[in-house]
């Protein structure tokens, strides 16, 4: 099964420009999992999202559905044909 990573055009050029990311997992694959995946494919955009341990960096916001991860946790299996969307923080004022 394949796994689409939406992504915001601010960090479309870490995924040589492309709107969106498509990654394969296999039954039962967490979101950590398909981080990982993220980070052999495109080290660049995972360093972005995730700190050095992994964990999502607190001004990101990643959405399995309309599910925000941090409420199911990366470890939740992530459904057949699910979509991620990449949400970074905006600051100003």
């Amino acid at each position: 099964m394949d796994v689409t990573v939406r992504l915001p055009a601010a960090l479309r050029e870490l995924a040589d420009g492309r709107p969106a990311v498509i990654l394969p997992v296999h039954d039962g694959d967490s979101t950590r999992a398909l981080l990982r995946e993220l980070a052999v494919r495109h080290p660049l955009l995972h360093r972005r999202l995730c700190d050095d341990r992994g964990e999502l960096r607190r001004y990101v916001n990643v959405y399995v559905g309309e599910e925000d991860v941090r409420l199911c946790g990366l470890d939740a299996p992530l459904p057949a044909g699910a979509q991620l969307l990449v949400i970074p923080s905006v600051a100003g004022g």
